[in-house]
C-alpha cells in the first residue's frame, strides 16, 4: 500500500515510529513532514497530503500535528479527503469500518507510541462494510460537488 505521511514539529517523534513501523509491515510509505522540532506551519502539509490522497497518487495519508485537530481541519476541506482525528483504536476501527476515511489524524502530543501504533494497525486492517454507510458516502460526494463545483 502507498502512504503518504505529514507532520509538523509536534508530530515529529511519533512519525519517525510510525514511519519504521510501516516499513516494517512492507507499506511503501513517502515522507513530506518536516524532519525536526523546529516550528514550521501544519497547513502545508496537510494540503500537501490531502491532494495527493484525494488525486489518488496515495492510497492513504497520515496526519500528525500536537494534537490532530489542526490537520484534520485543513485536510477535510480538500474534495475527496475524509479525514479522521482518531484517540483510539476503537475510533480507527469505525472510521475504516463505517467512514472509509483515507486520511488519518493523530495527536503526537496526545497519544503514546504504542497507542497509535494500534489505532493505526485498527485503521489500516478493518475493511470498509459498505452497506447503510454508503448512503452516508454519498451524501458527502453529492455536498463535495456542490461546494467545489
Amino acid at each position: 500500500m502507498k502512504i503518504i505521511i505529514g507532520n509538523d514539529h509536534g508530530g515529529y517523534d511519533l512519525k519517525v515510529k510510525l514511519v519504521e513501523h510501516l516499513e516494517q509491515k512492507g507499506h511503501t510509505v513517502t515522507n513530506i513532514g518536516c524532519d525536526s522540532h523546529e516550528i514550521v506551519r501544519y497547513p502545508y502539509y496537510a494540503i500537501k497530503v490531502g491532494k495527493a490522497v484525494a488525486s489518488g497518487e496515495f492510497d492513504l495519508g497520515i496526519l500528525i500535528c500536537s494534537t490532530g485537530i489542526g490537520m484534520s481541519i485543513v485536510a477535510n476541506r480538500i474534495k475527496g479527503v475524509r479525514a479522521a482525528l482518531c484517540t483510539t483504536s476503537y475510533m480507527g476501527k469505525m472510521t475504516a469500518a463505517h467512514n472509509k476515511s483515507n486520511i488519518l489524524c493523530l495527536g503526537g502530543k496526545c497519544i503514546g507510541e504504542f497507542e497509535a501504533v494500534d489505532i493505526l494497525e485498527q485503521w489500516l486492517n478493518t475493511p470498509y462494510m459498505g452497506g447503510r454507510h454508503d448512503i452516508s458516502l454519498g451524501i458527502l460526494q453529492e455536498f463535495d460537488s456542490l461546494q467545489n463545483g
